[in-house]
């Protein structure tokens, strides 16, 4: 099998349950065709069931579709009717409810008409892979493995592959290669173990930050406020992710844990507690039936209170002076502080870290192949910014190894379980290395993946200790950018400013780095080396100027921004724009200019100006008004209101692929899955561009615009929406700004004018707004809370 190249041409998914349906969908969001298989209806059509999850995947948010249109290639089946088609299937993923019996059931109906090169793969929370394998034919069991996505299956990087004891390695290597390129994905090997690496680690660290708050009388809402940012983990932190999982599923894994781990010790932690039971029991399971731990009533928010079983107002906060400990940036000093504390708050944060430090460290060497294995799968699985292995590694192993092992002596712990020899090594300094990763169950170091997937990462995701030098070599730097080259001949740009924002220092270094690719090189790509891509114009980079009304400065800046959009446009090189994470107001007119976008799926992009009271001025409005003339099919208004409306209500595409169908992608920019592939697939198509003879654009003469006829047409629309009150008076004068620029100003219907017309009028019409005092009330209020102010 392993002798030809693993093509998949299309996939089964048995099982349209929650994640059944959504791993179909981000499989026909990449572009693979996918059947998706259920029991057959009782009634009515006979692929009811597999039609009601189709149709239910268009409801859900955020959207498991990165376009509507996509779900229109799952094919709904039954297992009555339809189990010929799966020889056709490349791969077929089951993912049916978590009962064994259920699933080895359904194998001995499906393994007959399973090809015979087809991988065969069990999406499991838990269960034993090779307790699975058992029940299948011999011929299938060597391309049986289990394949875990995490929820929801298109946001989180995480799949964990798990072999059985006679799966394939050729065909592992090949579900590996697709999963990484084709879905996107961050993949962990993992052992057969139950709840295998990132939900034994991730949900034992919720069941001990809950047993903590218990002990040290925390509230929930306090434990969510300290465990969530705060250490760097998702908003959710802990108890309003179990509420977003769902109770019932957290429950399950948990039952999981308890029933198949009898020897671990910590087996007594492996419970629901009591009050869980009783949500559960009383169809209170969370996010999906809208009441669980936490529960929304009109505005306010409440949360359950264990100990009587009441619900009281939400909201509390941590107290400050764990709020300061926590703000300390030497992990050393912040874990020495929260131990020495007596805040209950602070003994219950510390208590947490090192239970888990404990649960890792005893557990390293039959959970993972390796420290790193654990550090991503927490990382990519739970949404934590630093790994569990990583977070002790910081703070000095030595000093946390004797901190734990004396809470363990003193009865502290959860267990009295000791820490394994390997951990308290008087010379170890930690379990990341420049040469690998520690594995506990061989004492060796383990280094990355040679598959030959990951050569298409340049800037892999690394762990603490691993070697990080700078990518490439530094070719110039400013206080704005780094230009760097990978040893080819390509330059890159990578911005330097918060949030790759675009002030004064990031213009001059992308022209000084067009000038060096001009002279020296064969394409230029913009790449940040984190999302998000731009968030657009650096605005406090212009309060000074602002506050010293000194508006020639800025219209200065203004007019370098909409020329450093046309060199990107009509420069000797081909520029690419490598795009992931917000894609925002400048950022987006940057991406509207170069000669091509490889854009990560989760590219979210928008000319969103609108939102601080001004419009796009680096040139979104003139690309606009140019694209809607060369695209018109001999009506140029109703090609311009589609373009008119993306920017006067600020419309921000949710995906690369929407993107391209509002169009602030084109059809030819290219949509790529896997983040970490970026930097890559840019740099070879800027140098496909260069070695097929590239030419820049040729300048446009002149082009039609919609003239004050127009501008009336789209106005006339505005007016209802006002006093329809869908649009505030400033909103209605702001539009109106917009389509006097989009449809070329004063002049008539079809008049010919230049890009530069056009961005003469953007420019000017941007100074009036910025001069405007609600314009100025919006500003602030950005820059001051991060909101949109609605005035």
């Amino acid at each position: 099998m392993s002798h030809t190249k693993f093509i998949v041409r299309k996939v089964a998914v048995l099982g349209a349950g929650v994640m059944g349906a959504q791993i179909a969908a981000h499989l026909v969001n990449a572009k693979v065709p996918t059947i998706l298989f259920d029991l057959p209806a009782k009634e009515g059509d006979k692929n009811g069931i597999a039609l009601k999850a189709i149709d239910g995947l268009k409801k859900l948010k955020p959207s498991p579709l990165a376009s509507k249109d996509v779900v229109k290639y799952i094919t709904p089946a039954n297992y009555e009717d339809h189990l010929h088609l799966l020889k056709e299937c490349d791969l077929v993923i089951e993912a049916i409810a978590e009962r064994t019996d259920w699933k080895t059931d359904l194998y001995a109906k499906v393994a007959p008409f399973i090809g015979e090169y087809s991988i065969f793969a069990t999406n499991t929370s838990g269960l034993s892979i090779n307790g699975l394998a058992d029940s299948l034919p011999d011929a299938l069991k060597p391309r049986f493995c289990g394949v875990h996505f995490f929820n929801p299956p298109r946001y989180m990087h995480l799949v964990e592959i798990i072999p059985c004891k006679g799966s394939e390695a050729g065909m592992l290597d090949n579900l590996e290669r697709f999963l990484v390129t084709t879905l996107g994905k961050g993949v962990v090997r993992a052992k057969d173990t139950p709840n295998f690496v990132a939900n034994r680690i991730g949900v034992f660290s919720m069941l001990a930050a809950i047993s903590n708050a218990e002990k040290f009388g925390i509230r929930f809402d306090v434990v969510d406020d300290l465990t969530g940012p705060r250490l760097g983990r998702p908003k959710s932190a802990t108890f309003r992710t179990a509420d977003v999982v769902g109770l019932d599923t957290f429950a399950h894994v948990v039952k999981t844990m308890q029933d198949t781990l009898p020897n671990d010790p910590w087996h007594s932690l492996f419970k629901s507690p009591e009050w869980l039971q009783k949500l559960i029991a009383a169809g209170a399971l969370g996010a999906k039936t809208r009441v669980g731990i936490y529960k929304k009533d009109g505005k306010q928010m409440f949360v359950l209170d264990p100990k009587t079983g009441d619900y009281v107002g939400s909201g509390e906060k941590g107290d400050d002076a764990i709020k300061e400990i926590l703000k300390i940036a030497d992990p050393a000093q912040k874990f020495k502080k929260l131990r020495e504390s007596s805040h209950p708050q602070a003994q219950f944060l510390w208590a947490c870290f090192r239970d888990v430090f404990h649960y890792i460290g005893f557990h390293l060497a039959d959970i993972a192949n390796s420290a790193r294995d654990v550090d991503f799968a927490i990382r990519w699985g739970f949404g934590w910014s630093v790994g569990p292995f990583e977070t002790w590694q910081s703070a000095g192993w030595q000093q946390v190894a004797k901190w734990v092992e004396e809470d363990v002596k003193a009865g502290k712990a959860l267990t009295s379980a000791e820490l394994p020899a390997w951990v308290l090594e008087a010379d170890r300094t930690g379990v990341h290395f420049a040469d690998g990763s520690f594995d506990a169950a061989t004492g060796k170091r383990i280094g990355r993946s040679t598959l030959d997937v990951y050569t298409r990462q340049l800037a892999p995701a690394k762990v603490l200790g691993e070697a990080t030098a700078s990518l490439g070599e530094t070719v110039f730097e400013n206080d704005g950018v780094r230009v760097f080259t990978t040893g080819d001949e390509v330059l890159v740009v990578s911005f330097k400013s918060k949030a790759h924002a675009i002030g004064p220092d990031v213009l001059e270094g992308l022209n000084k780095a067009i000038d060096i690719a001009e002279e020296r090189f064969k394409g230029l790509v913009i790449w940040q080396t984190e999302e998000p891509f731009s968030v657009g114009a650096d605005l406090s980079s212009m309060m000074p100027a602002f506050m010293m009304g000194d508006w020639d400065s800025i219209e200065n800046m203004i007019r370098r921004f909409q020329a450093t959009s046309m060199r990107l446009r009509y420069s000797q090189i081909p520029t690419v724009a490598a795009t992931q994470g917000y894609v925002f107001g400048g950022g987006c007119e940057f991406a509207m200019h170069v000669d091509r976008v490889v854009g990560a799926l989760e590219s979210y992009v928008g000319l969103v100006e609108v939102g601080v009271g001004l419009l796009p001025g680096g040139g979104g409005c003139k690309e606009f008004a140019l694209r809607a003339s060369q695209e018109q099919k001999g009506d140029l208004l109703a090609a311009l209101k589609d373009y008119f409306m993306a920017i006067a209500t600020a419309k921000v595409a949710t995906s690369a692929v929407e993107a391209q169908e509002i169009g602030y992608f084109r059809k030819t920019d290219v949509v790529v899955f896997n983040a970490y592939e970026l930097l890559y697939v840019a740099k070879q198509q800027a140098l496909a561009m260069a070695e097929s003879g590239y030419r820049p654009p040729l300048k446009v003469k002149s082009f039609p615009v919609a003239g004050r006829t127009g501008a009336a047409s789209i106005k006339g629309q505005l007016v209802n929406m006002l006093e329809g009150h869908f649009i505030s008076q400033h909103d209605f004068f702001i539009a109106g700004l917009i389509a006097d620029v989009m449809t070329g100003g004063d002049v008539e219907a079809g008049t010919e004018v230049n890009e530069q017309w056009i961005l003469d009028l953007e420019r000017k019409a941007f100074m009036t707004l910025l001069q405007n005092s609600k314009t100025q009330d919006r500003i602030a209020n950005m820059l001051t809370t991060g909101k949109p102010l609605r005035n």
